[in-house]
């Protein structure tokens, strides 16, 4: 495989302590660092920046200078890995807020023809979502149908183009121990290696 350009993009809102999140992430740039990828790292807890109020403000508003680098290097990658909790059923805020901002027109998607999203901005990139949950990931793949994940997958990053997008959910982290951490970082660095 040809060495790929990779975003990783850390969804976790607390950055006062590591957490799972970042662990997994850190394992995920380990590998794929050492197969010869370049990895860029983009923490959204550190990223001072506004949220949207108005669907005016996304359309015709400027992208906060804080968000440039961080959009910037979403244009760049050819792969983008996000990771982040499951908190009530869903995204933190903070990531949706985040997604929000940089994901406006004329860099995710623009007009083509009559069609104002005709165009997807960031086609020729996938992805991969990796969340971490408490509760077993059987149970939320199956009884809650993983709807947050699904419908980031296919409402916001399908949307902008980017696909394939594949998901990794790491359920009951509250029982992993660590033997059950150092499992799951193993798979992390295999998935960087490969870029998938």
């Amino acid at each position: 495989m040809d060495p790929q350009r990779i975003v990783l993009i850390q969804g976790h809102p607390d950055a006062t302590a590591p957490h799972l999140c970042h662990a997994l992430a850190q394992s995920y740039a380990d590998g794929a660092t050492a197969a010869g990828h370049e990895v860029r790292h983009v923490d959204i807890a550190t990223i001072d920046f506004p949220w949207l109020r108005s669907q005016h403000e996304w359309e015709l508003g400027l992208l906060p200078a804080a968000l440039k680098p961080a959009q910037a290097d979403i244009g760049w990658a050819q792969h983008i890995v996000l990771f982040f909790p499951l908190w009530l059923g869903d995204m933190p805020a903070l990531l949706k807020a985040f997604l929000e901002q940089v994901a406006r027109p004329g860099f995710a998607f623009a007009a083509e023809g009559n069609n104002p999203f005709g165009h997807k901005g960031l086609s020729g990139r996938s992805a991969r979502v990796v969340v971490t949950l408490g509760m077993p990931a059987l149970v939320y793949r199956w009884y809650f149908r993983a709807h947050s994940v699904k419908s980031l997958e296919r409402n916001i990053l399908g949307f902008v183009g980017i696909a394939p997008v594949h998901e990794t959910l790491v359920g009951g982290v509250d029982q992993l121990g660590e033997d059950g951490v150092a499992k799951w970082k193993r798979r992390m660095q295999a998935l960087g290696a490969k870029a998938g």
